[in-house]
């Protein structure tokens, strides 16, 4: 979508700052209506359930994530509609002529996601958005998002991720993330990032920030995750909601529910203070039963039955695997599993290769592993597995319905985002390779 690299020269909070002058956004409206998730796992399932509760609140809600998983439009959305192509052409023409004049007055060289996020703030402007939901692309301190000024943040998870950027300890990597909130903010923090309390109590003494953590000043109790469903009961402050239902599965998304919901409910607390109860809760259970993210546990077919997971850091995979067990059933699974190149792809496969007896090693076309070290990885990890090799997508999408079929057994995709959604495309027919990531 734009002629540009992925990042731009180095920090880029003062050019971006001029791009949104540039563009003409009303920044002091859009840190009001917005809240900022960032985090290591969880983000993109944690965004989509924020925003379907301020949509069934009957706010004009916007949303913005990455990646993608099938088209750039999945990005930016208005009200759960992808921005149509139309109008992504006609605000990238706006986007392109503002980035021209400030990269002629700075010297500096956007990036795209600079430029994308521009793009999602003018959308959401001009579509008069009563509430927006932004997730951070990398960390938060130095992310585009940290230009909203957002009062209510959240950092889902912490996990090892990107530490030529953020640091090679988790205080640094959850304090970069810490940095989107404003100071005298509020940030949500996720049930995995309790065991950093200490630290970060202090880290955002100066910012006078609020703290809030998942099991600890967010209750979370009677949950249950099954095939059909799952259900669990929220507490914070006053408020006490019994069974709430949750359409994404996997037991990790309790996690990611409590804090969308905590999100919400801090920002219009602030924003709309003076609102029915009976409202919010009606708004909060139709948001996260309603809500909808591809890619996490995702059954894309029935016979046999496949299930994919974008997962791609190793605590991610851990939490999904134990997941799918706990939700399917631990025998009968084919793994078809890969690696991209910039992951721990050992640790990765070292956590997934010892629940399965048949594991099926393979390459996705974008940023893909060697499936030849994925399999050495694997026989490492679990000697007496049957280990096989498919050199592309498409084989192992072949090789893994097969030995399904054969073998009556079901097939698990995992170890990276780029693998489960190329599978997925493979596997309905589609060309992995006509898929274009960012």
């Amino acid at each position: 979508m734009f002629d540009l690299p992925k990042y731009g020269d180095g920090i880029c909070l003062a050019r971006m700052a001029g791009l949104l002058e540039a563009l003409g956004i009303d920044r002091a409206r859009l840190q009001r209506i917005s809240v900022v998730v960032t985090g290591s796992n969880g983000k993109g399932s944690t965004a989509a359930m924020c925003a379907g509760i301020g949509r069934a609140y009957g706010m004009r809600t916007g949303l913005f994530t990455s990646p993608h998983l099938f088209r750039f439009n999945e990005r930016i959305q208005l009200d759960g509609v992808e921005i149509g192509d139309d109008a992504f052409a006609r605000l990238k023409l706006r986007v392109e002529a503002a980035i021209a004049i400030v990269a002629k007055r700075t010297g500096e060289k956007f990036g795209a996601f600079e430029a994308l996020f521009a793009l999602a703030c003018l959308h959401f402007q001009e579509s008069q958005c009563d509430f927006a939901v932004f997730e951070a692309g990398i960390g938060g301190r130095y992310d585009p998002v940290r230009l909203i000024g957002a009062r209510e943040t959240c950092v889902t998870s912490v996990d090892y991720e990107h530490v030529e950027l953020l640091g090679n300890s988790l205080q640094l990597i959850v304090s970069d993330k810490s940095d989107a909130c404003a100071a005298g903010g509020t940030v949500v923090y996720g049930e995995n990032c309790r065991d950093l309390r200490p630290h970060l109590v202090e880290y955002n003494r100066g910012a006078g920030r609020t703290l809030l953590f998942v099991r600890d000043d967010i209750c979370i109790d009677n949950a249950a995750a099954t095939a059909s469903g799952q259900h669990f009961d929220f507490q914070f402050g006053y408020h006490d909601f019994r069974r709430l239902e949750l359409s994404l599965p996997g037991a990790f998304q309790f996690n990611n529910a409590a804090i969308a919901v905590t999100l919400f409910l801090v920002w219009l607390q602030r924003e709309r203070p003076r609102n029915a109860p009976d409202r919010i809760e009606a708004a909060i259970r139709a948001g996260l039963r309603d809500a909808r993210w591809p890619g996490r546990l995702e059954t894309i077919q029935q016979a046999p039955l496949t299930v994919i997971d974008v997962g791609h850091t190793p605590d991610g995979i851990r939490q999904s695997l134990a997941s799918l067990m706990a939700i399917h059933g631990r025998d009968g699974w084919i793994l078809v599993t890969g690696a991209s190149r910039d992951k721990k792809a050992d640790e990765i496969i070292g956590a997934l290769a010892p629940a399965f007896n048949t594991i099926i090693c393979t390459a996705a076309h974008h940023k893909g592993a060697d499936a030849q070290a994925i399999a050495s990885a694997a026989r490492l990890a679990n000697p007496a597995a049957d280990i096989q090799v498919a050199t592309t997508i498409e084989d192992a999408v072949r090789l893994s319905q097969e030995l399904a079929k054969a073998k009556w057994r079901r097939i698990y995709v995992a170890g990276g985002l780029f693998l489960a959604i190329e599978y997925a495309t493979a596997a309905k027919g589609g060309r992995a390779e006509d898929l274009k990531f960012f």
